[in-house]
């Protein structure tokens, strides 16, 4: 399992809908990060504070969903994980209670720091502390595999893909990677 953050003073706090502006800004940065790699199959290249739809999700995850918010030093946003007890739609169902991991996203500046080691190291506290012993996640399954073997060098083993069919879009490629507690 991955190292604490090099943050020695970050904190993980539960967030709510008054944060859903930072992790707005979080995945703005994350798609320009995408974008400027060339790596647009992800989310493609248009921010996600300007699409109605995404802003909608966000606000209902911070909403509906327990939401841990990583902050460094000083208050900054460092990173968001959002946790629920059920997957996306379009991934299958586990078949047994597990804690699902909706959304990670990190601050770009900060890559290499361990604020999403240190997310997922709470979420495995949370499932541990709901007696539950599976952690999944999902991620883009395309690009050669680099978002999942992210996963896996935080400790994730790979599970199932699949395909999320988008109307006038290619289809979307994912892969389920979990945790056993």
């Amino acid at each position: 399992m991955p190292g604490p953050a090099r943050f020695p003073y970050m904190k993980i706090r539960t967030g709510g809908p008054a944060d859903a502006p930072a992790v707005l800004a979080l995945l703005d940065g994350a798609v320009a990060w995408l974008t400027a790699r060339g790596r647009t199959e992800q989310w493609g290249t248009e921010p996600f504070s300007g699409l109605p739809e995404r802003v909608a999700q966000v606000e209902k995850y911070a909403r509906d969903f327990l939401v841990r918010v990583a902050e460094a030093p000083g208050g900054a946003v460092a990173g968001v994980c959002v946790l629920a007890d059920e997957p996306q739609e379009f991934v299958p169902a586990a078949g047994e209670p597990e804690l699902y991991i909706r959304l990670l996203v990190t601050d770009r500046a900060l890559a290499g720091s361990g604020v999403g080691a240190a997310l997922v190291a709470d979420a495995r506290a949370e499932a541990a502390r709901r007696g539950v012993g599976l952690l999944r996640v999902d991620c883009f399954g395309g690009g050669g595999g680099a978002l999942a073997r992210q996963y896996e060098r935080l400790g994730f083993t790979p599970g199932a893909t699949f395909s999320v069919e988008r109307p006038g879009r290619p289809v979307w490629p994912g892969r389920v990677l979990e945790i056993r507690l």
